[in-house]
């Protein structure tokens, strides 16, 4: 068998909302099943380190401290992997609110970069491909795959970051966010890249189009927020609907190999606006990994995505994991499965 690194990638587990509407621990319970199997019947599986696109955070107010503390304590449930080999990004609600230190919530408590450590648990010092950025903005490299995060920066009041009540929906990115990601893509052209936001770009995956998100029935509706964006990422240096990735990446077709993100949570099947949730553009395949949750949002499927590279592959086998039996058995989701390509072979 040839070797393989594999990628678990999921999100929107949205903690303090199924605590609060169902009494699940919603991180806790996926990363049990992992590691020993779920109580329908679901197998264990292995993975090498696991990318959380956010949405951690249930709140539909600015997050708090008990919150923090509840996350903390369910990525401490697993027995085969220490909190380092989780790779974070801020998502919409995890925002801090307009009068707040920008982003302080996520820094403090998911802190992906270690600055925290007393309050996350995360040594930056134990990660096993070590994090060069900020917690805005961040890479690793594992063999030959660079992995680029960004975070969204829906903070600091509408309209595009959330005000004092709701998780605005709606994607952004600062410039000097897009600028280091369009240098790190030019100088790995050579590389398999993998990009990670919390959201998807326009026209890629389920429901990806203007108002498709609040009209659907996905997001809520907040005026204030951009809701003709709620689906996507919006905002790119406060400017809306800018189309630069989705440029950049026309102008450098293949340049990216991949681009995780979640943010709409829906069944595996759906294909609102002709698009289903693994989509292929530009030479980019965008995988929709949403949703850990079950009780956030009026769609949700509790499922997260397997990327599995295999050493001399020039693909990457998606599989999807469904950790209810609500839509279908609990396990793997055959139907879903997919093989993507890359623009080299994979070598660790």
């Amino acid at each position: 068998m040839p070797e393989t690194f594999t990628v678990w990638a999921g999100g929107d587990a949205h903690v303090g909302t199924d605590l609060t509407r169902g009494d699940r621990h919603s991180l806790k319970e996926v990363i049990l099943q992992a590691e020993k199997g779920g109580s329908e019947g679901g197998p264990s599986f292995e993975w090498d380190i696991m990318i959380d696109i956010g949405d951690t955070s249930g709140s539909q107010t600015p997050p708090d401290d008990e919150e923090g503390e509840e996350v903390v304590r369910q990525y401490g449930a697993s027995t085969a992997h220490p909190r380092e080999d989780f790779y974070n990004i801020v998502g919409n609600h995890d925002a801090s609110g307009p009068e707040e230190a920008c982003q302080w919530w996520f820094r403090k408590w998911i802190d992906p970069t270690g600055e925290h450590t007393p309050h996350s648990g995360v040594d930056a010092a134990r990660r096993p491909y070590a994090v060069e950025g900020t917690w805005e903005r961040y890479k690793f490299e594992a063999g030959n795959i660079v992995f680029l995060l960004m975070g969204d920066r829906n903070d600091g009041g509408p309209p595009v970051g959330r005000g004092s009540v709701g998780g605005f929906p709606a994607g952004a990115v600062t410039g000097e966010t897009f600028e280091w990601w369009c240098d790190e893509v030019l100088a790995n052209r050579d590389r398999i890249i993998v990009t990670a936001h919390h959201h998807m770009l326009k026209g890629t995956t389920v429901a990806s189009l203007d108002w498709l998100g609040v009209d659907e029935g996905y997001h809520g509706r907040f005026d204030d927020g951009a809701p003709i964006g709620a689906s996507y990422l919006y905002w790119v240096d406060g400017e809306p609907d800018s189309g630069r990735f989705e440029t950049f990446l026309a102008d450098h077709y293949s340049a990216v190999d991949l681009w995780l993100g979640g943010h709409t949570h829906t069944h595996p099947d759906d294909t609102t606006g002709g698009m289903s949730h693994i989509e292929r553009r530009w030479g980019t395949t965008f995988v929709n990994c949403a949703a850990i949750s079950m009780h956030h949002g009026r769609k949700n499927v509790s499922m997260t995505r397997l990327l599995t590279f295999a050493e001399g592959q020039e693909t990457v086998n998606i599989k999807c994991y469904l950790h209810m039996s609500d839509y279908a058995e609990q396990g793997w989701y055959a139907p879903a499965e997919r093989d993507a390509p890359l623009k080299t072979a994979y070598r660790g």
